[in-house]
């Protein structure tokens, strides 16, 4: 019989790894069961995080970062980004404060200084594009405070704010600039076209065929690089952008505009008894 003294002994404690592989192939297991319950409510998942030995802290956290996270269509496998590049961005962060104190805040600043506005408000989310009004494209075109308002080229910004505990804040900001990505693409395409026709009037005249390709090759290859460098300094200024707004956030220098003097005149007004 073979000697089993040697063979190492199952431990009765696991790691991190083994704890995640566990609980995953229960996950599995019950679920090609069919024996599915209902969704766990917050209460019941800290429940369980507190019977596997999972700090409370940190389970709120966890919990923050999924409520806040955004399901964005694919952008990485298509015939877009690997010609052009990637179109999205965003950034997440823990801040002090409450979250409708954080998206007020957000929002002032998106407005004041990215030149936003309000598109669509939801109690833990807040969507913004661009002010398309005369002020808003004078203050871009003249690049009023050197901002650049590289977040003024996405389709819409967003951030949600979900509360981690009483006195912090999960943020996350993201920004969509698939159209300006697309817009890019026509204008490589138009310079392509270009060329090819050139092409052609030089083939129709007899030259060389080596000679007659170099304006669609040039021209086609000029257009693409052109393209992907500026939307690459684009997305890279709008992720800069959302960073350095939640760099500003956590060092609470961006706080929950308070209400003018004439604003305040103005609601108190709205109180008073109207003499019929």
């Amino acid at each position: 019989m073979p000697d089993d003294s040697n063979l190492p002994v199952p431990s009765s404690r696991f790691d991190r790894g083994a704890l995640e592989r566990v609980l995953g192939r229960a996950a599995e297991l019950q679920a090609g069961s069919g024996d599915v319950e209902e969704a766990l409510s917050e209460e019941q998942i800290l429940e369980l995080g507190k019977e596997v030995g999972l700090s409370p802290q940190h389970l709120r956290q966890a919990l923050a970062e999924e409520r806040t996270r955004v399901v964005l269509p694919a952008d990485q496998g298509g015939l877009g980004a690997r010609l052009f590049g990637g179109a999205r961005v965003g950034a997440s962060r823990t801040v002090l404060g409450r979250p409708t104190d954080v998206l007020d805040s957000i929002d002032a600043w998106m407005q004041r200084e990215e030149s936003l506005q309000v598109k669509r408000r939801f109690p833990d989310r807040v969507v913004w594009d661009a002010r398309r009004d005369l002020l808003g494209a004078a203050r871009r075109f003249f690049n009023v405070g050197g901002r650049g308002y590289a977040l003024a080229r996405a389709y819409e910004v967003a951030a949600t704010a979900v509360a981690v505990d009483d006195g912090r804040t999960l943020v996350r900001l993201d920004a969509d600039l698939v159209p300006y990505r697309t817009s890019l693409a026509r204008q490589s395409a138009g310079a392509s076209a270009v060329g090819v026709a050139a092409t052609g009037v030089l083939l129709a005249l007899n030259v060389m065929a080596a000679v007659a390709a170099a304006p669609a090759v040039l021209i086609t290859g000029v257009g693409l690089y052109a393209a992907r460098s500026i939307n690459h300094r684009t997305a890279s200024s709008a992720q800069l952008a959302l960073e350095q707004l939640l760099d500003r956030l956590e060092r609470g220098e961006i706080t929950k505009p308070q209400a003018s003097l004439l604003s305040v005149l103005a609601a108190a007004a709205n109180t008073l008894p109207r003499r019929l």
